[in-house]
């Protein structure tokens, strides 16, 4: 049918153009992207500058302070101030007594590859170093106040020598008018930490300050984000609700200041990792996205709350959180429900299919948590999916199945029409009236299937709990593309071969299954749905050569279930099944005209 030819001619030139612009544009941008950025942290890492530059007063650092050059390397750093020692289950590293700054800091579960020998990963640093990454808590006042706690204050260590899950630490400040702050820090056994200070006002006067809380950076992932996934500046902002900031949106514009919030969080994200802070939730705040270039360029997710009155010999309590760790789903979610974190779990990019990707990862993770691999519990949540399709698929195969047993009377109204096309509509669409045939039965399911997808997607490029999961064999980590490739007779021949060219053992048997699944169907009489019939299968292998390796299973073993449906379906409809017919027709010289 010419609605049909156009249709696929849509589809056809729509992977074509999805083809030229990955090749022609996002490829060309990344690389260009990523030689940027290591010029970029290699100038840094060049630079000896030793003097600090002074914040100018427009773009002043929340509790002011200078602006530390990048010209050490972080032991050097480290070693150079007075520091309490963290230590738990999921981090080591420690606290900067300097500013009370959370600056050094190592996830111990995670590497940075799927070596176990390979180095843990780091996520904080202290701000001389080229990957300065740091969350501060502090204090602005005025004159009247003295000096408060901020970037240059040196706390005294007061209570405990070493910060676990068991034993919390104090620090002491007291300035030069009789103001004490005592800080009380905490962590749980993964991520959380709990900043507790009590204010005593030992001055003559009322003290008026407010609080704030910043997490800085100094760079930002050096590998250029997909469209699918966040990261950069995030938060839930009170009645502002859920942003979501790109570093190069705020690059451009300098600095957003959605408003005043009451409630909420807000930090920094990347795709795996976050540093977050939670200020104090019945306090009225504003808050700040923020790119300074000001001595040195940096990223800054910052809040400064409403100031609050200590009458004289009166104290006042200010809690922060702060999150620093792993994007975990158990854990956050239940940092969410533990401290009454309005949605916390949004620090997770879930995407716009929220309702369907999140109950799709508690089932994978099910699933998990039962085999033991994330790998199976992709092929058993696959079935689950198809089972709860099956009534969708039962009819989209079965409308095929009655479109097939008319086949023959739609070519006699060819015939009979010639090139009348308007009187062929009118026939064709009495005849699927008579034999009561839906020709939009077939595509009705495949539409409603795409979000869950999408949904499939997002769950394996996201989430941390699918970051270097092995499957079977040589596939030790769901989350990247397949590491073998054909271009190498896969690892027999010493190269890698062009990364255009690469094609790994997976992504080759989705091709097979889908080719496979394209010759269950009669082949088109149209030459250009034919062409498109042929060609799809190979467009869509090396489209899905990139993709994470866990995606490309569930595509093969989706593709293998569906073609074990259809042929069930196809022979309790008395159908024929065109799968042998059209690959003896694909290698004989005349092809058999369809049926």
């Amino acid at each position: 049918m010419e609605k049909n030819r156009n249709y696929f001619v849509a589809i056809g030139l729509s992977v074509l153009i999805l083809i030229a612009w990955q090749f022609l544009y996002v490829n060309p941008k990344m690389e260009k992207e990523r030689i940027a950025a290591e010029a970029l942290q290699a100038q840094q890492a060049q630079s000896q500058s030793a003097t600090p530059t002074q914040a100018t007063p427009g773009q002043a650092l929340p509790g002011g302070g200078a602006i530390p050059g990048a010209g050490e390397n972080r032991d050097q750093a480290i070693a150079k101030s007075a520091r309490v020692a963290i230590d738990t289950p999921a981090l080591s590293g420690s606290i900067n007594l300097t500013g009370a700054r959370f600056d050094d800091l190592k996830l111990k579960e995670y590497r940075e590859t799927v070596d176990p020998k390979s180095p843990v990963i780091t996520l904080f640093s202290p701000a001389e170093t080229v990957d300065g990454y740091f969350a501060e808590i502090g204090y602005v006042g005025s004159d009247a106040t003295g000096t408060v706690p901020g970037p240059q204050t040196v706390w005294t260590l007061s209570g405990g020598d070493k910060l676990t899950a068991a034993t919390p630490v104090t620090l002491t400040f007291t300035n030069e008018k009789g103001i004490t702050f005592n800080r009380t820090i905490s962590v749980d056994e993964h991520y959380m930490f709990q900043v507790v200070d009590s204010i005593k006002n030992g001055a003559a006067e009322p003290l008026s300050l407010s609080s704030y809380g910043r997490v800085t950076r100094f760079n930002k992932p050096t590998t250029p984000s997909v469209y699918v996934l966040h990261e950069g500046f995030i938060g839930v902002l009170g009645e502002h609700g859920l942003q979501e900031l790109k570093y190069g949106k705020i690059e451009d514009e300098k600095s957003v200041e959605p408003g005043k919030a009451t409630g909420g969080w807000l930090g920094i994200t990347d795709k795996y990792w976050a540093a977050a802070i939670v200020p104090p939730q019945a306090t009225p705040y504003d808050t700040r996205f923020t790119h300074f270039t000001d001595g040195r360029a940096r990223y800054q997710s910052d809040y400064k709350s409403d100031a609050i009155t200590v009458a004289p010999g009166q104290s006042s309590e200010i809690k922060n959180l702060v999150f620093a760790g792993a994007k975990e789903v158990p854990v956050v979610d239940n940092y969410e429900v533990a401290y009454s974190i309005p949605n916390f779990d949004k620090l997770i990019d879930w995407g716009w299919f929220y309702f369907i990707t999140k109950p799709m990862f508690k089932m994978m993770d099910f699933f998990f948590r039962l085999f033991g691999n994330f790998g199976i519990a992709i092929l058993i949540t696959t079935i689950v999916v198809k089972g709860l399709f099956f009534p969708l698929a039962n009819k989209q195969y079965a409308s095929m199945a009655n479109m097939k047993k008319v086949q023959p009377k739609m070519e006699e109204l060819k015939k009979k029409f010639g090139d009348d096309r308007m009187g062929l509509q009118q026939a064709m669409m009495q005849l699927y009236k008579e034999e009561k045939i839906n020709p939009l039965a077939g595509c009705w399911p495949i539409l409603i299937q795409i979000p869950v997808f999408f949904a499939l997607y997002k769950v394996i490029y996201i989430t941390i709990e699918m970051r270097h999961a092995p499957f079977f064999g040589w596939i030790h980590d769901l989350s990247a593309p397949d590491p073998t490739t054909i271009v190498n007779l896969f690892g027999l021949l010493p190269f890698d071969g062009p990364a255009f060219l690469h094609l790994g053992v997976w992504p080759l048997i989705m091709g097979v299954t889908m080719f496979v699944q394209m010759r269950m169907n009669p082949t088109p009489p149209d030459p250009t749905q034919a062409m498109l019939f042929t060609w799809m299968p190979v467009v869509f292998t090396f489209m899905l050569a990139s993709f994470p390796a866990g995606l490309v299973i569930y595509w093969a073993w989706n593709n293998t279930l569906s073609v074990l449906q259809q042929s069930i379906i196809m022979k309790r409809q008395g159908v024929k099944i065109e799968l042998f017919d059209n690959l003896k027709g694909l290698f004989s010289k005349k092809p058999k005209p369809a049926e």
